[in-house]
């Protein structure tokens, strides 16, 4: 793997306008938006089903996250992929393979067993078609339009899923589990007859490595495996990551407990979801906020103390705070979030130019993973020093974490971190 060569530097600030109007970056935007929507729709009506025909609420669950477990262990065995092979065919086979499985679940009466089945293996080729449409994302946006660009990549994330898992309660009351199923299906292959016919089509050299490179003479699992061992065995690539999935996995980890938490101090009933709602809605207002009125230096300089910002509420959590301040102290949270647009330019500069849709696959998958644990960990913490407790040690792991990001390069933020 060769570093990149050309860094996607430049401090001249950029608007969410002129990165909507590049074309082909729209075009990915409102398919993966589209298909962020379809996969909640198709997560909640896929519980719902589960649930229906086994009465299992732990199936239930399983069934609500399987989508999400398996993503790590495909990044790592087919993550090479991502880099192998023309993005187009990629892509648009990904929303295929969504909409065929989906549509499966629609209309086969499978036993559980087997319908969890193929949705793990779904889950599996994620990380590859991720990392192939966000490697087109940094090859067609440069300097801060492609931190802007992930910036709406976030907000789009976090409005499609909250818009899916609403959407999918209702249609669900109103077409039942297997029609909601094809409701996805159909979305999902929207996505795809648009980016098969939208996207122009770009062979995998045209974005870096060279003929009869190892990666191109290894099997695709070995390839997977070495290009995710030089990535990770990288100092500053893997302390780019680890430091863009722990303050995330330790706020999912709080969040999993505000439930319990309202239910522990008896908020009226419903508070539950204001409170819920907070985190995402103040994670919106930062990326809009950050993104839009700070400059790139500005922002990498923030990335500490906003991390911090992102576990110093949540302490507050101990002292058992009502709804009033538990809000305020989750829309903080949430705000400090846009740490991670400060990380998207260091990231992208540290990145191999062979490797860069291993990496950004690698990248969602262990976010997705650490999140899914997050939960697992602070719950159980919560069963031995009550929820509040766990919520403001999960907050006071990711103000350590903001310490452990400043020893790297003190006072400088991220500027300057070299492979």
């Amino acid at each position: 793997m060769i570093p990149t060569t050309e860094p996607a530097q430049g401090d001249d600030r950029v608007t969410y306008r002129e990165v909507l109007a590049e074309p082909q970056f729209r075009l990915l935007f409102s398919t993966r938006a589209l298909a962020i929507t379809a996969g909640s729709l198709r997560i909640t009506t896929f519980s719902v089903l589960v649930f229906a025909t086994t009465g299992s609420a732990p199936l239930s669950a399983l069934a609500f996250g399987i989508g999400f477990l398996p993503q790590l262990l495909g990044s790592l065995l087919l993550g090479s992929l991502a880099d192998r092979l023309p993005p187009r065919a990629l892509i648009a086979g990904g929303y295929t393979l969504e909409c065929a499985a989906t549509l499966l679940l629609a209309l086969v009466r499978m036993p559980v067993a087997a319908s969890l089945g193929v949705m793990a293996l779904v889950a599996l080729t994620t990380p590859v078609f991720g990392g192939a449409s966000s490697r087109l994302v940094a090859h067609w946006l440069k300097g801060d339009a492609y931190v802007l660009g992930r910036s709406l990549n976030n907000i789009a994330s976090s409005g499609a899923q909250l818009f899916g898992l609403a959407l999918g309660g209702a249609v669900v009351a109103v077409l039942g589990p297997h029609r909601a199923l094809a409701v996805s299906a159909a979305l999902y292959l929207g996505c795809a007859l648009a980016v098969r016919t939208r996207l122009p089509r770009l062979e995998a050299r045209e974005f870096g490595g060279a003929p009869g490179s190892a990666r191109d003479e290894d099997g695709t699992v070995r390839a997977s495996l070495r290009g995710a061992g030089l990535l990770l065995r990288g100092h500053t690539v893997r302390r780019l990551m680890l430091a863009q999935w722990l303050p995330t996995a330790f706020v999912a980890g709080a969040e999993a407990l505000i439930v319990a938490y309202s239910g522990g101090r008896h908020f009226a009933p419903g508070w539950y979801a204001v409170l819920m709602g907070c985190l995402p809605v103040g994670m919106l207002a930062g990326d809009l906020l950050v993104g839009r009125l700070l400059r790139p230096p500005t922002r990498e300089r923030l990335v500490v103390p906003l991390t911090a910002l992102t576990g110093l509420p949540l302490v507050g959590f101990a002292a058992g705070p009502g709804v009033g301040v538990s809000s305020c102290l989750l829309l903080l949270s949430g705000f400090g979030l846009a740490y991670g647009l400060g990380l998207q330019r260091p990231f992208l500069d540290a990145l191999p130019q062979d490797g860069q849709g291993q990496a950004f696959g690698l990248l969602g998958s262990g976010s997705m993973t650490l999140q899914g644990l997050g939960p697992a960990c602070f719950g159980a913490v919560a069963a031995g020093i009550g929820t509040g407790g766990a919520i403001a040690l999960a907050g006071g792991a990711a103000v350590l974490t903001a310490g452990w990001i400043l020893t790297w390069h003190p006072g400088q933020g991220c500027r300057g971190l070299r492979v």
